[in-house]
């Protein structure tokens, strides 16, 4: 579905099925809700999943205008949990708890969003949201919007963009189910049969450099049930702070797995969706 937020943004919300409890997908930078795909899979045999696409990735365009800090973001998530909520609730004729999944800015974004508006979500899995410490390491944003305006757009084809993928890092890390997802669904087709990224090289490196960045200070009152996840193999900079996060907030636990890089979702759903589940249930 297709949602209008209150400063007059569309973004859009997808329904990927499934029973049970809600479960809203909050994507990271670059990607989209849709390419967590194989995750969905697993969630949805007792879970009803749905995915948000934040402005500027997915089917969600960014305007000319748009505003790229993430804490403005929180509109687009609240918009789509809100959707949610009422969705189940008309479904089931009662209102229904959401529950957070989210990965990286998504995460953050998620989270910050039950910070401002309490009860927007009956829990949060965070996978290695972008929250800064009240000591933040030397940012990495420079460097990575770099290497975002440096990425290729424009494809011959959806399956050139799988072969070109499939052979570099970072994103051979990802199942083959995953990065076939994220290519199906984060390129638009263009007239002349090529394929574009959806999330456009300049915007996502603007989403890099946005100021207005999530803080344990901004996060603090996120009073929900929480489990901050983190890989053994990330280089993400702020995993070592993890467990810090976990232990700044209300009611947070800390977990770490051995074998997953920054892209854990994408690259074990199996493990991942095992305790998203486990965590709604109160586990």
């Amino acid at each position: 579905m297709r949602l209008t937020t209150r400063s007059g943004r569309t973004i859009a919300v997808h329904d990927l099925g499934g029973v049970g409890p809600a479960i809203l997908l909050c994507h990271a930078t670059g990607f989209c809700g849709r390419a967590y795909e194989p995750l969905t899979r697993l969630l949805t045999a007792s879970r009803r999943v749905w995915a948000v696409d934040l402005r500027g990735h997915g089917e969600s365009p960014a305007r000319d205008d748009d505003e790229f800090a993430w804490a403005s973001m929180v509109e687009d998530v609240l918009t789509a949990a809100r959707a949610v909520a009422a969705a189940v609730a008309q479904a089931d004729g009662a209102p229904g708890a959401v529950h957070l999944a989210g990965h990286s800015m998504g995460g953050a974004i998620g989270l910050q969003t039950e910070a401002d508006h309490p009860g927007t979500f009956a829990s949060a899995y965070l996978y290695e949201p972008v929250i800064a410490p009240p000591d933040p390491p030397p940012a990495r944003s420079d460097l990575m919007a770099t290497a975002a305006r440096q990425r290729r757009e424009v494809f011959p084809s959806r399956a050139a963009a799988l072969a070109r993928y499939a052979a570099r890092p970072p994103l051979r890390d990802l199942t083959a189910g995953a990065l076939a997802a994220y290519v199906e669904h984060g390129f638009e087709d263009l007239p002349d049969g090529t394929v574009r990224l959806r999330c456009r090289a300049e915007q996502e490196a603007r989403f890099f450099e946005a100021s207005g960045r999530i803080t344990w200070a901004t996060v603090a009152r996120a009073a929900v049930p929480t489990l901050v996840a983190t890989g053994e193999m990330s280089d993400s900079e702020l995993v070592p702070a993890a467990p810090g996060l976990a232990a700044a907030l209300p009611d947070a636990r800390h977990v770490s797995y051995g074998h997953l890089g920054h892209f854990g979702p994408l690259q074990d759903a199996v493990t991942v969706g095992r305790d998203i589940l486990a965590h709604t249930e109160g586990r």
